[in-house]
């Protein structure tokens, strides 16, 4: 195995001696009379001396590699050796024992106990060549199953295989993860069972150079919950959905991230695996979306048990519309105001009981704009807090107050409403203004054991959503309150293995004081990798 690892190795080094060639040429050519520019042949020379050092450090890297295995191999050779020879000199001893007794007379009969034979040695030869086999079987995956990418650089692919069992009582407005109560229909049986993978996840982590002093990194999130092709059995072929998409700029307190992610200024969600595909308690009190972001945080650290955070940074100024068009993107009245959304956050954190404490408090700002002169400033304030109550307990949440927030899921996914189309030059546009937030309480019965309960609402004001009695909205516009509850156990008998149990219920309430409620239970089992 390691003379088949040298010998790549080999082959890798070999292509760098064209290459290193390739520098001197440049440099001769300077001098001939029809010779190339000398800035081009400079750049040129740059160029290839700084794919040389990286072809250089590859090779460090691989070279210093084969030396940890090569010194582990030999440690395990060195003890191999050490149990032959001392099974070789227990053999030779109990051979010289056997010819003692035999020409000794038989001994008298003990009536005690027989002595506890002490171990052979030969099975502790058998576990030595089994750790062997075994580190050998570990080199070998790593360097023939392990995922190839473009560069130097690992890869690392990761995920969950998710199934859920699920029924309803009642109509909601998606049966595998619900979010909402809908008014029955006619010829309904009041409820449904169904089952589903397309919750499952699939992730790539990379981790790249030093860049600036900074470790860079990057990873990708996938899903299947992206809607359903339109073909028999569609529903069991979810389409695969981007989920988030960070780079990362890692300096020792301060950290650079752009890309697609959660709502930093809301970073908390219930914890289920009945609802992955959207956050749990979404359109019942918690704010949440991937969105295109560019974002600064650094760290302070106060004392050894205590720091906070800063965070900062520009977002897409998303408004929750639906998109107009299935295969180009047109501009929406967050992207129509020609500018971005910002946000910030701050957060304390302490350490109690082992675990982090942590406050924060957020702010966020966004221009809409709907045509015709019709603009309306989103704006949101938000606290946050996970608070460990004891070695097991821990209480966290999420509260926020803002205006036409349906982008990040406030006002039960509205941002507007108005009263006539928003075609018509003499619709009226009216920010939407909401409050809501939710609350879970954790028990961590085991380590493999966790019980967790969770209660939700948003409440879209009642006096805007009156305004215009018989308005227009991108969802109901006459739903006033979404209020959520959950309760959940998560069994994890091994780290890759997850069996789960969750219960939920919602009731929605209309501008007419009327509510209608929905039960949801699911049964899960998830194998990470």
């Amino acid at each position: 195995m390691l003379q088949a690892y040298r010998h790549s190795c080999t082959r890798r080094v070999g292509w760098l001696l064209p290459l290193a060639a390739l520098c001197v040429l440049p440099s001769k050519a300077q001098t001939g009379g029809d010779a190339a520019p000398a800035g081009e042949l400079r750049q040129s020379v740059t160029q290839l001396q700084q794919e040389i050092r990286d072809l250089q450090a590859a090779v460090t890297e691989i070279r210093q590699e084969a030396a940890q295995y090569r010194a582990e191999t030999r440690a395990l050779r060195t003890e191999l050796e050490t149990t032959r020879a001392e099974l070789k000199l227990q053999h030779s001893a109990e051979a010289e024992v056997s010819a003692a007794e035999l020409q000794a007379p038989p001994p008298a009969v003990d009536a005690s106990p027989a002595q506890a034979m002490p171990p052979s040695g030969s099975d502790r030869l058998a576990k030595l060549e089994e750790e062997y086999q075994l580190l050998s079987g570990k080199v070998d995956d790593q360097y023939q199953t392990k995922v190839e990418s473009a560069s130097k650089y690992r890869v690392r692919f990761s995920g969950i295989v998710l199934l859920n069992l699920f029924g309803n009582q009642g109509r909601v407005d998606n049966i595998d993860f619900p979010s909402l109560a809908l008014k029955p229909v006619a010829g309904s049986t009041g409820g449904n069972f169904g089952g589903t993978l397309r919750q499952s996840q699939l992730g790539f982590e990379v981790s790249g150079p030093t860049f600036l002093g900074a470790r860079t990194a990057a990873n990708l999130q996938f899903d299947f919950a992206g809607g359903f092709p339109n073909a028999p059995e569609g529903i069991n072929t979810g389409l695969v959905r981007l989920r988030t998409g960070t780079m990362r700029l890692d300096w020792a307190r301060t950290s650079i991230v752009a890309g697609q992610d959660v709502l930093f200024f809301s970073p908390l969600t219930p914890t289920s695996f009945a609802s992955l595909a959207t956050p749990a308690l979404a359109y019942s009190g918690n704010l949440w979306n991937w969105t295109p972001q560019v974002r600064i945080e650094h760290r302070f650290v106060l004392s050894e048990n205590s720091g906070f955070t800063v965070q900062g940074g520009i977002l897409d100024p998303v408004s929750g519309e639906p998109p107009p068009n299935e295969y180009y993107r047109q501009p929406q009245a967050g992207e129509l105001s020609r500018q971005p959304a910002i946000a910030s956050r701050i957060a304390w954190t302490h350490s109690v009981f082992g675990q982090p404490l942590t406050l924060g408090a957020g702010g966020y700002y966004s221009a809409q704009n709907y045509g015709f002169a019709r603009a309306v400033d989103a704006w949101a304030a938000m606290a946050d807090w996970d608070l460990p109550l004891g070695s097991h307990l821990a209480l966290s949440g999420e509260f926020y107050r803002g205006r036409a927030l349906g982008g990040l899921g406030g006002g039960i996914g509205r941002s507007v409403i108005f009263s006539q189309p928003l075609s018509d030059p003499s619709a009226s546009v009216l920010g939407l203004d909401s409050i809501g937030g939710w609350s879970q309480l954790k028990l961590k019965a085991t380590p493999k054991l966790e019980f967790n309960a969770a209660f939700g609402q948003d409440n879209p004001y009642a006096n805007d959503v009156r305004y215009f009695p018989y308005g227009h909205a991108y969802l109901d516009a006459s739903l006033v309150r979404n209020r959520g509850i959950l309760g959940n156990v998560i069994y994890r008998p091994r780290s890759d293995l997850l069996l789960s149990a969750e219960y939920q219920h919602y009731r929605t309430f209309a501008i007419d004081n009327s509510s209608r409620t929905a039960d949801h239970i699911n049964l899960m089992m998830g194998v990470l990798f």
